[in-house]
């Protein structure tokens, strides 16, 4: 069925305006190029960009597109990548998930969708190896995830994977997510992908595979012989993610001054970081462990809390950083609930414990009334957290402004909000502190997406992962400024290629490094390639993103942390008093990347990476 070794070549145009369903192929020069996923999808996005359209307008395009190596035996690689331009920030966005729905996808015999238009009443998309069909939704319209997952799950089969929407992306919450396989609950949750499925009355889309689409590798028993290799390597170095997922890195984090602490206000949290680490809750609310399709180190945990009545997957470190320690909230089971509520309605936790925590300033500093809050009095604790996840996934009151993100919100205060909006680019921050490693506000300033941490996860090295092909042999100083341009960019370069090859960053914590990447695609696609080719591809598919960027405006200008991170030190903790230079790192970086002062890449870099 294939035309290649390691993809199909068969994507399905979708218009939902006219419920049409045209093929278009792909072609093994672009695969090459681009490989799949958000490289893929930004080849075909920017072809198609206009600029001045609303990216909730049904002409506007998202496209799904499967990881190369999602669904095959290598281990870390059953991701999947939802890309449009974002609704929250107006520039790129990809948002990936894991699971098992995405190689659910890859037996269908396709490898991915070009949705665009708006459907005349709500419907959800039924897809299989025979084709794509167009159901009706409006008896799951108003519905949350689990209740989704409960209704369609009758029309649909045992067999099927299900990918949906709550009532935050029917609204079009700027901060809506797309929930996968409820309540195990994997999440497309960044930029705003939720709003974007919302804004075309797409509630689901619903995937039943052939398990006889085996996809044909060039040298299936060289991939097998490479796998079994680095298998027992891989499980002993992600042992901890084996053990307690993320969240069980609350306490380290706390103590390199990497944890965001009341609105990134306090640089310490010892007690607290201690009541919410996974190694504290973990015992005693896990029902089972989790792991994504064929992948080994099973990082995924769903809790079970029968006095409070929650099923599901259970906070992650992010979700228990921004929900908890930046809401300075200690109580580890109002961040299940809110976990479990972000989940169900449907949005993103990290922006969601964003928001939240802006809220909670802002109505302390007397912003917000009690009266914007419809009565709510609002407190540093839990008990508020939750009510404001309620009034966001509610659309209720103070929770309308909040749900549009703290760039929206503080422009909606006025200037003294301004001071308390921590983003970049419209995107809140994740739960890693920039003063606590300042090789990550180089990475804020400059990620594609806006202030994204997946895009060069540096403050790894500083914990001592290393990656010899990249030169990193031992723990880099955190605090630094000088060095780190260099590291960015590789970093961002190398895992460029993650998502576009359906790969988890979590393989980087296993030592999976570009040579062995290069030997994976060279048994599983039949390319003859090697380490510089595959850093090559990433560093051309960063600079196509940030080139989407600049077609919408962005520049230099825009690459800049928010006023509390780059002017207010933290006045505690490990990282107290630190803060990065960044007039002198993005000069530098500028120059490696070969981009002209004001952050455009130049004539010259384009032509040398094929763009």
């Amino acid at each position: 069925m294939a035309s290649q070794f390691g993809f199909w070549g068969r994507v399905l145009d979708v218009d939902l305006s006219r419920r049409r369903v045209a093929e278009r192929k792909l072609e093994a020069g672009d695969v090459r190029k681009y490989f799949l996923g958000s490289g893929l999808s930004a080849r075909l996005l920017m072809d198609g960009l206009a600029p001045g359209a609303d990216p909730l307008s049904p002409e506007a395009e998202m496209v799904w597109l499967s990881g190369l190596f999602t669904g095959s035996i290598l281990p870390g690689t059953s991701k999947f990548t939802v890309c449009a331009r974002s609704p929250q920030t107006g520039i790129w966005n990809e948002a990936t998930v894991g699971g098992h729905w995405p190689a659910e996808f890859r037996r269908t015999g396709l490898d991915g969708l070009v949705i665009r238009g708006r459907a005349d009443r709500p419907v959800y998309l039924y897809v299989t190896a025979g084709g794509l069909e167009f159901r009706d939704a409006s008896h799951v319209w108003g519905r949350d995830t689990y209740e989704v997952e409960k209704a369609l799950r009758p029309e649909v089969g045992d067999k099927a994977r299900i990918a949906t929407i709550g009532q935050a992306g029917e609204r079009c919450v700027l901060i809506a997510s797309i929930v996968f396989d409820p309540p195990n609950t994997r999440v497309a949750a960044r930029g705003g992908p939720g709003a974007v499925m919302g804004s075309k009355n797409l509630k689901a889309i619903v995937v039943v595979g052939d398990p006889a689409n085996r996809m044909p590798i060039a040298r299936p028993d060289e991939l097998k012989n490479l796998v079994r290799t680095g298998a027992e390597d891989l499980k002993k170095n992600t042992a901890g993610l084996h053990n307690f997922g993320t969240s069980g890195g609350v306490v380290t984090v706390e103590s390199f001054g990497d944890l965001p602490i009341k609105n990134w206000q306090l640089g310490a949290w010892k007690e607290g970081a201690q009541a919410i680490t996974g190694q504290t809750i973990q015992p005693k609310w896990l029902d089972h462990h989790y792991a994504c399709f064929a992948c080994p180190i099973r990082c995924g945990k769903i809790y079970k809390h029968e006095g409070l009545g929650l099923y599901g997957h259970g906070p992650e470190y992010e979700t228990l950083g921004m929900l908890g320690a930046n809401c300075l909230n200690a109580d580890a089971e109002s961040i299940l609930v809110g976990n479990e509520w972000c989940n169900r309605y449907g949005f993103d936790t990290i922006s969601g414990g964003a928001v939240v925590a802006f809220g909670l300033e802002a109505y302390e500093r007397g912003l917000i009334s009690r009266e914007d809050c419809g009565g709510t009095q609002l407190a540093w604790d839990g008990a508020s957290m939750v009510a404001l996840v309620h009034k966001i996934g509610r659309g209720e009151d103070v929770g309308v402004l909040l749900g549009q993100g703290v760039r929206k919100a503080a422009e909606a205060l006025g200037p003294l909000a301004v001071e308390l909006a921590v983003h970049t680019k419209g995107l809140e921050y994740p739960a890693h502190d920039p003063r606590g490693h300042v090789s990550m506000a180089l990475n804020y300033a400059t990620a594609v997406r806006g202030a994204c941490h997946l895009e060069a996860l540096t403050y790894f090295l500083d914990r001592g992962i290393t990656c010899p092909d990249l030169g990193f042999t031992q723990a880099t100083n955190p605090h630094t400024s000088a060095d780190k341009p260099p590291i960015v960019k590789k970093m961002q370069d190398y895992l460029s290629v993650f998502n576009p090859l359906g790969m988890c960053k979590f393989l980087f914590i296993g030592r999976v490094g570009p040579s062995l990447v290069a030997k994976w695609l060279s048994a599983y696609a039949g390319w003859d390639t090697d380490m510089d080719e595959v850093m090559r591809a990433g560093e051309r598919l960063f600079n196509l993103k940030r080139l989407y960027n600049v077609r919408l405006g962005v520049s230099r200008k825009d690459d800049v942390l928010p006023p509390r991170l780059y002017a207010g030190a933290k006045p505690d903790g490990f990282a107290k008093g630190v803060l990065p230079d960044m007039g002198n790192m993005l000069h530098a970086y500028y120059e490696l990347r070969k981009w002209t002062p004001e952050g455009i890449p130049s004539e010259d870099k384009l032509n040398e990476l094929g763009l």
